[in-house]
């Protein structure tokens, strides 16, 4: 709203320092300040009003260490970081723009369905909060809806690098500095394509899968894989975010990390002269996404400020099964979502520990007539614990990894 404001004062009235507002980065720098401040200050009287509701899940009896001072502590503290999310989205972002809205509804979307889980398990003293079979199905509707927006909307194009003299290439002149160049590009179009990391001509498309027989249908089967590819992405990430949720801090600040480097190559995807000079997708307009990713940054870390050990909150479902949700659209928006298993490794390692424990522990009871298991305790995060490891010591190790994958994952841009 402010972005509009500011446009039409700076257009209507030469409002003087209008102009910041067209700059990416001063909406993106404003957008992290506007989300921490709400998150700081706002979080308390949400934490005051969740302890006054009583509002705090019941924990299990499973062992870990500190488990009674974590017991009363309130749930469903993800309204805090939505609430921080969308306002300065909504104050600093260009509302015309469709990525924005994708990600707002993306956002909304998975949030509902967390706040659902945790108002079952915490109003109705349902330990087993909302079935599993009506997450898979929220999460599955999110990947048809995210695919089927960037496959009708006439807005969601790509452009590619194509090599000087390619038929029906563009030379487009762009500033850089005091100096000016002209950039080869493609026409802006729909694609299935997405970004291979480590390889030099790093470009898939989903199209390739599909069998040549199908002819004029062979685009609309891409769409299709792309779809499927999209709902895997989806689950996948929000369920791997929701595992990871189990310590003090642990998936806000491992989110913070990921949510930076989506923030860097959303950046140079949206930027002509870097996607040129990265010889990656330049995907016009997706600038806004910056602004979006902002805010989340932001808004994590004002979560951070009240659920860093001891936690006075968690996010609940309503934040994890979000942030997971954020994570893979935006990553899908912008064709990384390749890098997800490097990029959220954290989230991956989590989820592997799990279907790998239960996966073992089925096998040897069958065949043992006990069941066994590989780590002390899954998720990965709990084994340690039971090691000994203090919790604290856990969560920033954790960080330290996730931010290694993060240059790992941005390093793939040269890596090739």
């Amino acid at each position: 709203m402010l972005y509009h404001l500011f446009k039409y004062l700076g257009a209507a009235y030469d409002f003087p320092g209008a102009r910041l507002f067209s700059y990416i980065s001063f909406r993106a720098g404003l957008g992290v300040i506007i989300a921490l401040l709400i998150g700081l200050v706002f979080g308390k009287q949400i934490i005051r009003m969740l302890q006054r509701k009583l509002i705090g899940e019941e924990i299990r009896d499973l062992g870990l260490e500190g488990q009674l001072q974590k017991k009363g502590t309130p749930t469903m503290g993800g309204i805090i970081i939505l609430i921080a999310i969308l306002v300065p989205t909504l104050l600093l972002a260009d509302l015309t723009n469709m990525y924005t809205w994708l990600m707002i509804i993306s956002t909304l979307w998975l949030g509902i369905l967390g706040f659902l889980d945790d108002y079952i398990k915490v109003f109705k003293k349902n330990k087993e909060g909302l079935q599993g079979k009506f997450k898979i199905v929220g999460q599955i509707g999110l990947g048809i809806i995210v695919s089927l927006t960037l496959y009708l909307n006439d807005g969601f194009v790509i452009r590619e690098k194509l090599p000087a003299g390619y038929p029906n290439a563009q030379k487009i002149l762009v500033e850089e500095g005091e100096s000016s160049r002209f950039v080869t590009l493609g026409e802006a179009h729909k694609s299935t394509k997405t970004t291979i990391p480590f390889f030099k001509n790093n470009e898939l498309d989903y199209m390739m899968l599909v069998p040549q027989s199908l002819g004029e249908h062979r685009q609309t089967a891409g769409w299709i894989i792309f779809m499927l590819m999209a709902i895997f992405v989806i689950t996948a990430v929000s369920n791997g975010a929701n595992l990871t949720d189990g310590m003090d801090g642990l998936a806000s600040g491992v989110s913070i990390v990921i949510g930076i480097t989506l923030g860097i190559l959303a950046y140079l995807s949206s930027n002509v002269i870097y996607a040129d000079y990265l010889q990656i997708m330049y995907i016009p307009n997706s600038g806004e996404l910056v602004i979006f990713m902002a805010a989340v940054i932001g808004a994590l870390i004002g979560f951070l400020w009240h659920n860093t050990y001891p936690a006075q909150v968690f996010m609940g479902d309503t934040g994890s099964l979000a942030l997971g949700g954020i994570i893979a659209v935006f990553a899908i928006i912008i064709r990384k979502e390749l890098l997800i298993p490097i990029l959220c490794g954290i989230f991956f390692a989590e989820s592997v520990s799990v279907m790998v424990q239960v996966a073992y522990f089925k096998y040897t009871r069958k065949k043992y007539g006990e069941g066994r298991r590989i780590f002390l305790m899954s998720p990965l995060h709990h084994h340690y614990q039971k090691k000994g490891f203090p919790e604290p010591k856990i969560v920033v190790r954790f960080w330290i990894v996730a931010a290694l994958l993060a240059i790992t994952a941005i390093l793939t841009l040269k890596m090739r």
